[in-house]
């Protein structure tokens, strides 16, 4: 049989030839490394007045069961970053809390309130909840404008939705500048910040934010990221994120859960699992 295809384990942190391992490596020394984490340790990391919490989850696609008893918690104004190998769960986790996947048990709690049978419209005008999707979901033969628009099609007031447009356009110049021009023209930069924007007309308290580094080039990358951490910090926005740049998206966030086959395997401070050294090995590059 022929040897296994190596990768930078699996595509995460900023690996060199010294720590090439193969896409199944990681998975294999990821699992033997996890641990069940006891929930009264889920529950210690959320600081403050709950805001997202998952209590024994098992979900999937179909006849497909990905999770296997989640549980997560983070308080409100606190990010998460969730980390781990390709078809760990990850982004299953946040079409969950969504309502993009078939729930088989467990409950998911915003604010107290159980949400977990609730249809995504009813997550976003209801309970606050955003999603904000992997690149290229804009609408690239609208306007700019028009594509913020589209994120107030729930409200029952257009003027509201027009209101929540004229304040991010007062707050970010890169798009008022090309209001007018179609979204299709943007750099990938301008459009993750076009689809952030987007998600924030409706005024969500949480943001489920997918892989915000996808295609971009490094200096976009700060840029989104310091749009995050500018909605977490000065609008107290929790945000509960997929980043397949581990390093970069422990660095942000307060928390940090590893997967591992559909469970949580760690759990800890964002900056406690950039110093541990198997995650490091596994998916930071070293």
């Amino acid at each position: 049989m022929a040897d296994e295809p190596k990768s930078l384990a699996g595509g995460y942190g900023e690996g060199t030839v010294g720590t090439v391992l193969s896409v199944g490596d990681v998975a294999r020394e990821a699992e033997a490394m996890a641990r069940a984490v006891p929930r009264e340790e889920i529950l210690s990391l959320a600081k403050g007045e709950p805001s997202v919490v998952i209590e024994g989850l098992h979900a999937g696609y179909g006849a497909m069961e990905i999770l296997h008893g989640i549980d997560l918690a983070v308080g409100k104004g606190q990010s998460l970053c969730l980390v781990g190998p390709n078809g760990a769960g990850k982004s299953t986790i946040l079409h969950s809390i969504f309502g993009f996947t078939k729930i088989l048990s467990g409950r998911i709690l915003a604010s107290g309130r159980d949400v977990t049978k609730l249809t995504p419209s009813e997550k976003l005008r209801d309970a606050g909840i955003a999603y904000i999707l992997q690149d290229n979901s804009v609408f690239p033969d609208m306007t700019v404008e028009e594509n913020l628009l589209m994120g107030g099609y729930l409200l029952a007031d257009n003027a509201k939705a027009h209101e929540a447009a004229e304040r991010v356009f007062a707050h970010y110049d890169r798009l008022a500048t090309r209001r007018r021009e179609r979204a299709g023209v943007l750099s990938g930069g301008e459009r993750r910040l076009l689809e952030i924007s987007r998600a924030l007309i409706m005024e969500p308290q949480v943001l489920l934010v997918d892989e915000p580094s996808i295609g971009l080039e490094p200096r976009m990358i700060d840029m989104v990221f310091d749009i995050l951490r500018e909605l977490q910090q000065q609008q107290g926005k929790t945000i509960l994120m997929v980043e397949q740049n581990a390093r970069r998206g422990l660095d942000f966030a307060d928390i940090g859960y590893v997967l591992v086959a559909g469970r949580v395997a760690l759990a800890g401070e964002g900056a406690t699992l950039l110093e541990n050294p198997d995650v490091g090995r596994l998916f930071l590059g070293g």
